[in-house]
């Protein structure tokens, strides 16, 4: 499985990373990274998403599609 790092963007105090991954089977993966605190106050959230897609533009835009209902309510608008 090869995994892609995609733009990595802020949005209110959460660092917000996209990946691809290239499975075994020849089709694409979405996994996503919601990041907040510093040093040893910080959390990371990782998830990954079940859907598989037949190319990686339709992988990630479903990853950042995803960004409003996992990120909290008050900056899921900004």
């Amino acid at each position: 499985m090869t995994t892609t790092l995609e733009k990595t963007f802020s949005v209110g105090k959460f660092l917000v990373s996209p990946f691809i991954h290239f499975t075994e089977s020849g089709d694409f993966a979405a996994s996503l990274s919601i990041r907040s605190g510093r040093g040893s106050g910080t959390l990371d959230r990782v998830f990954r998403f079940v859907p598989r897609f037949n190319n990686r533009d339709d992988a990630l835009q479903y990853a950042l599609n995803q960004c409003p209902t996992l990120l909290p309510a008050q900056h899921a608008a900004a």
